[in-house]
């Protein structure tokens, strides 16, 4: 018998950015799982390695941020495969840094992945969407579009600017059968953290345990939703922030 779920990405085309590593590889992997032509991208030259472990999968080298990067990966995604159904905007930097500590290279940095790399990202994928008549765009926020920490603030400000960016998009994508989502996770034991700490999945591993379901997430959890959003499963979901954060927000 078969399986609608395993089969309901079969022959969309997917843009994943920030598939390197972490939960974009884990979303790369089980788009073309189950079906779907998919260009992964990220700015280091490892995201290579998924065309080689899957014929569905192309790769892109580039920086989120530039304007280049996205109508190259766009650009790839219509001339093998024809067409483009599906943005998950996942490239995301993190740094921890008191505010009164924080320089304007840092906070521009954060900003320019997190929010002008993704805004850039949905703009070209929204001007092919609209001539198809159909799309689906996830924004990959966090529970931090809704609670905050100390130390956080660029990475906050640039989760809630995600959230108010993909309501925005949902209004204008509506009258064109687009629609757009956050899925916000919460602690979810990748490399984001390697760069800030000596042990960064240690650190996610700890704070994850404080949730109210006691763990860490793995990024396949989170690339599992995100194909359910992605899926006609969610037909009628657009302009939402999606929680998976362990009950975290819930306390």
């Amino acid at each position: 018998m078969n399986n609608p779920v395993i089969e309901e990405l079969q022959g969309k085309v997917a843009i994943v950015t920030g598939a390197a590593g972490g939960v974009g590889a884990a979303v790369a992997r089980l788009f073309a799982e189950r079906g779907a032509f998919v260009v992964a991208q990220d700015i280091k030259p490892a995201v290579g390695a998924l065309e080689e472990e899957n014929e569905r999968i192309v790769t892109l080298v580039g920086d989120v941020a530039d304007e280049a990067t996205a109508r190259r990966s766009v650009q790839l995604a219509k001339e093998r495969f024809g067409r483009l159904d599906v943005l998950v905007n996942n490239a995301a930097r993190i740094i921890n840094r008191n505010v009164v500590e924080m320089s304007l290279a840092d906070w521009d940095a954060i900003m320019n992945v997190n929010v002008r790399g993704a805004f850039l990202h949905a703009r070209e994928a929204l001007r092919v969407m609209i001539d198809q008549g159909s799309g689906s765009i996830i924004n990959v926020g966090s529970y931090a579009c809704q609670v905050a920490f100390p130390s956080i603030a660029a990475y906050a400000a640039s989760k809630g600017a995600l959230a108010q960016l993909t309501r925005v998009l949902a209004l204008e994508g509506a009258p064109h059968g687009i629609r757009a989502n956050v899925v916000a996770p919460g602690d979810v034991e990748t490399g984001i953290l390697d760069e800030l700490m000596p042990d960064g999945r240690a650190f996610l591993r700890e704070h994850g345990a404080q949730s109210p379901l006691g763990r860490v997430a793995q990024p396949e959890e989170i690339a599992e939703f995100i194909a359910f959003v992605a899926s006609e499963r969610a037909s009628y979901i657009t302009g939402s922030v999606l929680l998976a954060d362990g009950g975290y927000t819930a306390v």
